[in-house]
């Protein structure tokens, strides 16, 4: 398991991670440190566990409100789904119409072209 050494808040401590996920790991600390700096920026000297806190809390709020929001885009995209199930429902149906009327109309004109072939016949009328 490979270990990576991270600085946050100017100490220095070492980690283990997966593979593969050394950067990963000092990219999320290398945050960190740049969050306590802002806030130590914003507050002064106010301790570095009270600093750490704050950052905790910063970053836990961050990702509470992201998972509202992530929620709230699951709810939009389960009701864009159902919306499109009904309109492929009912373009379904809307095409079977359709089929059915072409059908129909193709047989009432079979129907006449037969009728008219048979007028043709029995009274010798000369076409055209």
């Amino acid at each position: 398991m490979p270990h990576v050494s991270v600085t946050i808040n100017g100490r220095q401590y070492r980690m283990a991670c997966d593979d593969g996920q050394e950067h990963h790991l000092a990219r999320l600390a290398h945050e960190l440190d740049q969050r306590i700096a802002r806030l130590r920026t914003s507050f002064g000297e106010i301790g570095d566990m009270r600093l750490t806190v704050m950052a905790a809390l910063l970053i836990s709020d961050e990702l509470a409100e992201m998972s509202q929001r992530m929620r709230r885009f699951e709810d939009e995209l389960a009701v864009l789904q159902e919306g499109r199930q009904v309109v492929a429902d009912h373009s379904q149906k809307t095409s079977a119409a359709i089929i059915a009327a072409l059908n129909a109309a193709a047989e009432r004109i079979e129907r006449v072209t037969a009728a008219l072939n048979g007028v043709g016949d029995s009274h010798d009328v000369p076409a055209g």
